[in-house]
């Protein structure tokens, strides 16, 4: 059984090694970083990934961490961002997501902690003049309120306001429980908007927009087949007198379960409202540091609270 997922992390789990795929990982400051490169067509089609490479930073829950341990968190956030953005020309920051959906809504809440600066450059005071990399934000919502795609949408505001490059940050869908807020993925090859929970949109990537477009993530979501997956996997394996795959026969159990009535079932955790915000925190402060790599972090937090 299948059972979808955002992150390449764990679709590459089972391909390690496979010709075309790298992985490697490595412990930083508390948190796991591991790199996953899709290089060949023949490997984009086994992980059902575009060819490219995804970072996936793994961590406790935001909300356990220390403040020290959250900045360590942004700030490794922003190597990898500048590492994939072009060095120099405005970004546009993309919140994707419905923001009336708590488990949907952070992008557009990484948005709203997004220092903006395009509408700056001819007002900004002496001692920022040149420090400034040309900001703007966009939180386009969901087809279902504003009736427009929201690739045409974001299409609209590249060939007004001609940035170099985009970042976009949208909630993802994962395939473990233990992932769900715990997970951040950084790739360079765009994204597909809805594809967490099987609504695809008209993807937002180089070859649609006509500038690279980096992509930034969180799951947010499980489905229901995972969580009664893995309860039946430890049931299983909790009575001796069981043999056989019990992998298999919880998938099928699972599958017997979740969708004979109410068919799949999207599930978050009860305290989503909590990890959204202290996510998105954790995220805006990688982006503002990725962005405006000549401020440091009193500064950029001064400049947010003048702006609010």
């Amino acid at each position: 059984m299948q059972y979808r997922t955002d992150l390449a992390i764990e679709q590459a789990q089972n391909w390690s090694g496979a010709s075309g795929i790298r992985m490697r990982s490595a412990r930083l400051n508390g948190f796991t970083r591991t790199e996953v490169e899709v290089q060949s067509e023949e490997a984009a089609r086994r992980l059902q990934k575009p060819m490219g490479r995804y970072i996936t930073f793994e961590t406790a829950p935001v909300h356990s961490l220390a403040q020290e341990a959250r900045q360590a968190l942004s700030g490794e956030i922003a190597c990898v961002l500048r590492s994939l953005l072009p060095p120099f020309g405005d970004v546009l920051v993309v919140g994707l997501g419905n923001r009336h959906i708590t488990s949907d809504a952070l992008g557009s809440r990484v948005c709203e902690s997004v220092l903006v600066t395009r509408h700056l450059k001819d007002t900004l005071p002496p001692p920022l003049q040149g420090r400034l990399r040309g900001v703007s934000a966009l939180a386009p919502g969901v087809l279902g309120i504003t009736g427009m795609e929201t690739a045409d949408m974001v299409r609209g505001a590249v060939e007004q306001t001609r940035p170099a490059a985009i970042i976009a940050v949208d909630a993802l869908s994962a395939r473990e429980c233990g992932r769900i807020g715990t997970a951040i993925q950084v790739t360079d090859t765009g994204i597909q908007p809805g594809s967490g929970v099987g609504n695809h949109r008209m993807g937002l990537t180089l070859s649609t927009l006509g500038i690279p477009v980096i992509a930034v993530g969180v799951p947010t979501v499980v489905y229901s087949t995972v969580i009664v997956r893995d309860a039946l996997t430890l049931l299983l394996r909790s009575m001796p007198e069981e043999q056989g795959d019990h992998a298999a026969a919880a998938d099928a159990l699972a599958r017997k379960v979740t969708q004979q009535q109410l068919g799949e079932l999207v599930v978050t955790p009860r305290e989503i409202d909590q990890m959204v915000g202290e996510l998105s925190q954790v995220l805006a402060m990688g982006l503002n540091l990725a962005l405006q790599p000549r401020l440091s972090i009193q500064e950029i937090t001064t400049l947010m609270n003048e702006a609010m």
